[in-house]
């Protein structure tokens, strides 16, 4: 019956090998070949290749919340502040964590946010990110959960890695694990890869699938339970993220937003990086790829690039537009296909990794969202303060782009609280539990880097 469904959707090769298969080898295809709801997926896939972009001529740029130092108003920042740390204090706050790829690109076996990142200690991005909600809780007063999505990759390294470090001193029932759906791969003939003889090749369903994995792993409901209504979104590769910020939180509340953006300045008109847009009276994330030049190079009269809204990936939302988008993910949270260089099988079964693309895989993408909310609050910040992604090897956006980062802001911190840092040729490291922004440097109280030896680290070198 199953290879018979198969076989009538075009997909019979998936079985093509199955009399050399042991019956052990047959009963894992089938159980994974069963989970596949092919008349949707092949829907997907066919829907994920029709053009979408907005028409370039209807673009124009998004309200945003700037900075003070770029126009913002501070007394609006401040009371955005109060309000933030009053809903933190309140209890009614979780973060998020996106933490599905490996880290293969950065030449480490395993998930990304494994990754040593910490310039004295080499502490995990897992381990820093822990840190700072030790010290939201230590702030504010109520622990703010954690919600960690895995994918089939990533999960049972990452559930055994908490295990084995305490959940970094976290309350083990703060933090939640969920995972992420899985889709097959397909080949530009729209036929499914094969990974081995007895195996689809699936992929993650794209951060967009964490959406509808809150709903489906019961989180939501968690949340609900909790008292939350509001969610703090990040990506796990931003050693620099500001989880939680309360200004961040006000200014969403204050809007009354269902879903709120953080952006950055684009460095030039050719990074590689989406921007916020609208079009049609709602709110957009513009792909860099679909950008057209026109819109690439638009300034303003000041000079100044009219789309420079640097998508961040860091969002909150509402709890009740969760449950909304989530219950109704085919129609706010369409497939992309991005072409892909897929391992797969030669006609003898034998492993094959291609040079160049071969196939496509299908993900969601959380900003799709955005048109479904019914308001929309965009936030500027910058990238000295939160912005330092760990996705090469080497070069730009590297581990060691992002200590330098990291250890210039502990120096910021220290400096504004009249601690002299330490010279710029050693590395430093702070406990974020204990320090995490120029305010609880002030705090303190302390003028010496020896009075604060129990948290700040330092050692000779520059970072590796």
């Amino acid at each position: 019956m199953l290879r018979s469904r198969f076989e009538s959707h075009g997909q019979a090769h998936v079985f093509r090998f199955w009399d050399r298969l042991d019956a052990a080898a047959r009963r894992g295809l089938l159980e994974q070949a069963a989970s596949i709801d092919l008349p949707a997926v092949l829907r997907a896939l066919a829907d994920a290749r029709k053009p979408v972009a907005p028409d370039a001529r209807k673009l124009e740029p998004v309200p945003v919340e700037l900075l003070p130092e770029h126009g913002g108003d501070a007394a609006r920042w401040s009371e955005a502040r109060r309000r933030g740390e009053a809903a933190l204090r309140a209890g009614r706050v979780a973060a998020m964590v996106v933490a599905g790829g490996q880290a293969t690109r950065l030449g480490y076996d395993g998930p990304k946010g494994l990754f040593p990142i910490g310039p004295v200690t080499q502490r995990s991005l897992f381990e820093l990110q822990a840190q700072k909600l030790r010290g939201l809780a230590r702030r504010y007063g109520k622990r703010v959960p954690w919600y960690v999505m895995t994918s089939e990759a990533t999960d049972a390294a990452t559930r055994a890695f908490f295990e084995r470090s305490g959940c970094f001193g976290l309350p083990e029932q703060e933090v939640f694990f969920f995972r992420q759906g899985m889709l097959p791969s397909f080949d530009f003939e729209d036929r499914i890869v094969l990974e081995r003889p007895d195996r689809i090749m699936s992929n993650p369903d794209g951060h967009g699938g964490s959406l509808t994995a809150l709903l489906a792993s019961g989180a939501l409901d968690d949340m609900q339970r909790r008292g939350i209504d509001t969610l703090f979104y990040y990506q796990v590769d931003n050693p620099l993220v500001q989880i939680c910020d309360p200004v961040y939180l006000g200014l969403h509340l204050g809007a009354d937003a269902e879903m709120s953006c953080k952006v950055v300045r684009k460095l030039d008109p050719m990074e590689k990086v989406g921007v916020l847009a609208r079009a049609d009276a709602e709110t957009l994330v513009i792909e860099y790829t679909e950008l057209t030049d026109e819109c690439r190079h638009a300034r303003d009269a000041r000079g100044e690039l009219l789309f420079w809204a640097g998508n961040m990936a860091l969002h909150v939302f509402s709890l009740p537009f969760l449950r909304r988008v989530s219950g109704s993910a085919d129609r706010w949270l369409r497939f992309h296909a991005s072409e892909k260089n897929i391992p797969t099988v030669d006609e003898q079964g034998r492993p094959f990794v291609p040079r160049e693309p071969n196939g496509r895989k299908l993900e969601r993408f959380v900003f799709d969202a955005l048109p479904a909310a019914r308001a929309v609050c965009v936030v500027e910040t910058s990238r000295e303060r939160e912005y330092a992604p760990v996705k090469n090897a080497d070069g730009p956006d590297s581990p060691a782009t992002a200590r330098q980062a990291l250890m210039a802001r502990y120096r910021h911190w220290l400096a504004a609280a009249g601690i002299e840092p330490p010279s710029p040729g050693a590395r430093i490291e702070i406990d974020h539990s204990r320090l995490d922004s120029e305010e609880d440097a002030r705090a303190l109280g302390i003028h010496t880097l020896a009075q604060a030896a129990e948290f700040v680290r330092t050692a000779a070198g520059a970072d590796a």
